[in-house]
């Protein structure tokens, strides 16, 4: 009779992107680290997209999310936009650099407490890529810069941007890295009815909707979905961070009990 050894667990978070409906990935962090000891946290690696990449990395290398929630209600749209028309987007970006690498410092890959991967695209050929190594702070920028808005980053010869291009939502790579169990945060893109009055808002409202449509197929792959309610908050409404941390944390106080249950069933 053969025997068959059951599968190592391995709990993985998934934090989606979203702009600055992304800073609910605080909120959830937030109500987790109340739940469970420290130490004790219920996953075993971070894969984040986008701002999720930030806010994950910055998390995996030891800043608290009480910290981190600080430093978010800092940001907003004026001081990390730098408009320069470059060929790939309307913002530079150098700003928002200057930002992550505020909170981030000089960390690097190699100084994460808990695992840590990223993900971006090579808008050349539309490969996606995850990332457990490189330069730390210009990946989690070329993850954050969604093509025509933020100017992409050229990595090693690839033109890398926002991850969510292709997984706004990274449960596909969290199961790559062999997760058993996935915990997924999505932000989502917040579509409005509305008529778009320039070319600018047309195009983010075409982004919102495809990116819509993407989270609802990669939420799917995950065992637990923790989806704040968003509905008034724009990608750019950096300066309404309390009520989107709230937010976030609302949601996941919500599907607690549920987690808990299935963590223990696996």
């Amino acid at each position: 009779m053969r025997l068959f050894r059951k599968k190592p667990k391995k709990v993985i978070l998934a934090l989606g992107g979203g702009g600055a409906r992304g800073l609910s990935n605080l909120g959830v962090m937030k109500v987790l680290e109340h739940h469970f000891k420290p130490g004790k946290m219920p996953f075993d690696m971070i894969i984040g997209t986008s701002i999720g990449s930030f806010l994950g990395a910055a998390y995996c290398l030891g800043i608290p999310a009480d910290e981190l929630e600080k430093k978010a209600l800092s940001f907003n749209w004026q001081n990390m936009v730098d408009i320069g028309f470059r060929p790939t987007g309307l913002v530079k970006g150098d700003k928002f650099e200057e930002i992550i690498t505020g909170v981030i410092g000089d960390k690097t890959f190699e100084d994460m407490k808990t695992p840590f991967a990223l993900t971006t695209t090579d808008i050349v050929n539309g490969d996606e890529f995850v990332h457990t190594s490189g330069n730390l702070i210009k990946l989690i920028r070329a993850s954050c810069s969604w093509p025509g808005i933020f100017s992409v980053e050229d990595i090693e010869g690839h033109l890398l941007a926002d991850g969510g291009v292709r997984n706004s939502i990274p449960t596909k790579p969290a199961h790559k890295f062999g997760a058993t169990f996935v915990i997924a945060v999505n932000p989502g893109f917040g579509v409005k009815r509305q008529e778009p009055t320039n070319a600018i808002k047309a195009l983010i409202q075409t982004i919102q909707i495809m990116g819509e449509e993407l989270n609802y197929y990669q939420s799917q792959a995950a065992d637990i979905v923790i989806k704040p309610v968003l509905e008034d908050i724009h990608q750019f409404d950096f300066e309404k961070a309390p009520k989107i941390i709230a937010q976030g944390e609302l949601a996941a106080e919500k599907i607690m009990p549920e987690l808990k249950r299935k963590l223990k069933g696996i």
